[in-house]
């Protein structure tokens, strides 16, 4: 019997790439999007789809009501991946918006994730996988709210990890640098619609942090696509015993290393230089 999991964050990128393949190999996929636009992509593919707003803790609750009704009541898998980038600088950030980024990156994924626990508690077994980021090892300038929210779901997850370990839960945490997906044009909406820039002590690097936005083509060199992301989601899906974390990117191995081996002070000069 092939197993059943609910992914967040599937209109576009890591989430619309890991549902359609792993729907190819026989899985049974429910996606889940924000926006009703987007359920349309999914009749197409044969792919069961829910709204899931993880800003909201109603659609929250409805949507996975519909994905345990879609998988005869018995979700195998939960992966979380809904998620977006609010840039700005610390000191420019509203509380406000730094709210909002809380609510669809962490507390929307707390909800999500308590309601699956409680099911697989139910069921004997099941695993819960978070797609974090190398954003959440270590910090980078103009990133604040982004790696605020993911340091949160670091350390969130890993608490969950050891209450669970004596049960069948099995809890991972994904953890990939640069992604070929639309997080970058998210973003930049994102900046545009709360950011003062022009206002800002930091408008000449808003400039910069917009060119790069808006860049077309991915303006790292080690970017990965999304199958990459979905070669650790695999593992962790069917290995025996899940990994509690999965590196993606090089720039994520090697900044883990760094992190271990190097101060804080040498470290935030070698970030500062590379941002």
């Amino acid at each position: 019997m092939s197993k059943s999991i609910l992914i967040t964050g599937c209109s576009t990128g890591i989430g619309l790439y890991c549902a359609k393949t792993l729907h190819s190999e026989g899985y049974k996929v429910i996606a889940s999007v924000r926006n009703p636009e987007h359920l349309q992509q999914f009749e197409a593919l044969e792919i069961p789809c829910v709204l899931l707003d993880l800003s909201n803790e109603q659609s929250i609750q409805k949507g996975f009501n519909q994905a345990l009704a879609l998988c005869d009541n018995k979700l195998d898998v939960l992966f979380n991946n809904g998620a977006y980038g609010q840039p700005g600088a610390v000191e420019d950030l509203p509380t406000d918006v730094l709210r909002k980024q809380f609510e669809v990156n962490f507390f929307g994924w707390h909800t999500l994730t308590n309601l699956a626990v409680k099911h697989m508690r139910q069921c004997g077994q099941g695993r819960i996988i978070q797609n974090s980021s190398v954003l959440g090892l270590v910090a980078l300038p103009y990133r604040g709210a982004y790696n605020a929210s993911k340091f949160a779901l670091e350390g969130l997850t890993d608490t969950l990890r050891m209450e669970l370990a004596e049960t069948n839960i099995q809890i991972s945490l994904i953890e990939p640098g640069p992604i070929l997906s639309e997080f970058r044009k998210n973003a930049r909406i994102a900046f545009e619609a709360h950011i003062e820039i022009n206002d800002s002590y930091h408008k000449s690097e808003y400039q910069s942090q917009l060119s790069r936005l808006k860049a077309r083509t991915a303006p790292q060199k080690f970017t990965l696509g999304p199958d990459a992301v979905y070669d650790k989601l695999i593992h962790a899906i069917n290995a025996p015993k899940a990994k509690a974390r999965y590196y993606v990117t090089f720039p994520t191995y090697f900044m883990g290393y760094l992190k271990r081996v190097l101060s804080t002070a040498i470290l935030d000069k070698l970030l500062l230089k590379n941002r």
